[in-house]
């Protein structure tokens, strides 16, 4: 079982930054691969970075490449998100998640925990 508790949305100016956290109970969250989703109003669910259970591998939605990093600290069972030049569409609850694929993936199926979610709002 993992938890998943997500920290750091809030409030920014288009072209400002921010970094998304998701703490991670359990002593297994190095096996898994991570994964942030994000919801805008009155859209699906969709897919915005995944990192490998080492942190090797990364990948990124079209929509955020060049402007949002993932990351992960193994030792602190920590993910992150670091997003800059943020855009009025990146407004959306955004979403960590496991997987127990080993570099993860797009699609929200293929992940086994969710955590709760965290606001984030771009003005323009």
């Amino acid at each position: 079982q993992v938890q998943l508790v997500e920290s750091g949305g809030g409030l920014v100016q288009a072209g400002g930054s921010l970094r998304l956290s998701c703490a991670a109970s359990g002593r297994t969250f190095s096996s898994y691969a991570m994964g942030w989703f994000r919801q805008g109003p009155g859209k699906e669910r969709e897919f915005v970075a995944r990192i490998s259970y080492s942190g090797a591998i990364t990948s990124y939605a079209d929509s955020v490449k060049g402007r949002f990093a993932i990351s992960r600290d193994n030792a602190k069972n920590t993910v992150y998100v670091q997003m800059n030049s943020l855009k009025p569409e990146d407004t959306a609850v955004y979403y960590c998640a496991a997987s127990r694929l080993s570099i993860g993936s797009k699609r929200s199926d293929d992940y086994d925990y969710w955590g709760q979610g965290t606001q984030v709002t771009v003005s323009s």
